[in-house]
């Protein structure tokens, strides 16, 4: 097995991508909205790539935090709030803030596991820090470390409760970017101690089956690396002063952030530690570079991907309790006059 993860060109694979599919036989795929017409043709997409395989829990991901990034939307699937609307719920009611994000993430993965839909990089457990850069903005769960704990780990359980494994991101922190990093690199010059507070999300869930690195450097631990690509981060900091064992995934690596080839990018992220790289794009050219540098997926990988797939599960239709579920956390959002 490839140990990356796949983009798709369109709404069906296409011969090309069937053949390469089969024979790279990758770690899984991400969807954006290009993949996603309506809910019939999903599925028939995500049972498509399962047949390939021939296995059912085969790692097929999105991005659906809800707000702004949301690649299923309204009208054929369910809109949901931004973190920022449990985060300010949280600021009057905490208890009632953590039940509306439990309740939501449930909803959302009722509705994503019909679609055939395993794995959603959701939550983002960095800190809302003023004057950073918009790119994190209002999808953050607040700038309190303990309540962007609080509010990620009901995202979480209530993820895993609808069949989906949830991926905390973006390791070490991505909350004090200066840029985008889609569009540019990031130099964080914060010193160790000050950046203690960023780690403390991460490390009280770092039991989390799949984590997601940032492409940020921080000039505290290696002022040379991004994280995604510094040994020292990853070890040092991810795995060791985090203690995270699960399954790390890069951040999409075509972002502009880093240099070099997609397939010198890709290698680099495998040998400074990450399990997994995360290619969005569905360019064929990058995708066969990518498997000419990787190596066969690692046994210690092979077992944490088992791992974070061991709780997911393909349901037949959207459960009936989605509405129900939907309308709870409406009602406590109410609170505030935030809605999804």
């Amino acid at each position: 097995m490839t140990p990356a993860i796949f983009g798709l060109s369109g709404p069906q694979l296409t011969a090309d991508e069937r053949a390469f599919f089969r024979a790279a036989d990758p770690a899984g795929y991400i969807l954006f909205g290009r993949n996603c017409v309506d809910p019939e043709q999903l599925r028939a997409l995500t049972d498509d790539l399962r047949s390939i395989h021939g296995r059912d829990r085969l790692l097929v991901s999105i991005d659906q935090e809800g707000g702004r990034v949301a690649r299923l939307r309204p009208p054929h699937w369910s809109p949901y709030p931004c973190g920022d609307a449990f985060a300010q719920l949280y600021d009057i009611a905490p208890a009632s803030a953590i039940e509306a994000a439990r309740a939501s993430a449930t909803a959302m993965a009722l509705e994503l596991s019909a679609m055939g839909i395993t794995v959603d990089y959701h939550p983002p457990l960095d800190l809302r820090v003023p004057g950073a850069h918009d790119v994190i903005g209002d999808r953050a769960l607040g700038a309190d470390p303990v309540q962007v704990a609080s509010l990620g780990r009901a995202i979480l359980e209530g993820l895993a409760a609808g069949g989906v494994a949830g991926c905390i991101k973006h390791m070490p922190g991505h909350g004090r970017t200066d840029v985008d990093t889609h569009k540019a690199l990031p130099t964080v010059t914060a010193s160790a101690e000050e950046l203690e507070d960023d780690l403390v999300p991460f490390r009280t869930l770092n039991h989390a089956p799949i984590g997601m690195t940032g492409h940020l450097v921080f000039t505290a631990w290696d002022a040379e690396n991004p994280a995604t690509l510094s040994e020292t981060v990853i070890r040092d900091i991810i795995r060791g002063s985090i203690g995270f064992d699960g399954l790390l995934l890069t951040d999409d690596i075509d972002m502009e952030a880093l240099g070099g080839t997609i397939p010198e990018r890709a290698a680099r992220a495998y040998e400074a530690g990450c399990d997994i790289i995360l290619n969005c794009w569905a360019k064929m050219h990058d995708m066969e570079g990518i498997c000419e540098v990787l190596p066969e997926m690692s046994d210690a990988t092979a077992a944490r991907l088992d791992r974070a797939l061991a709780g997911t599960r393909i349901a037949p239709a959207i459960a009936p309790e989605q509405r129900e579920l939907l309308a709870k956390r409406d009602a406590l959002l109410a609170l505030t006059g935030a809605a999804a």
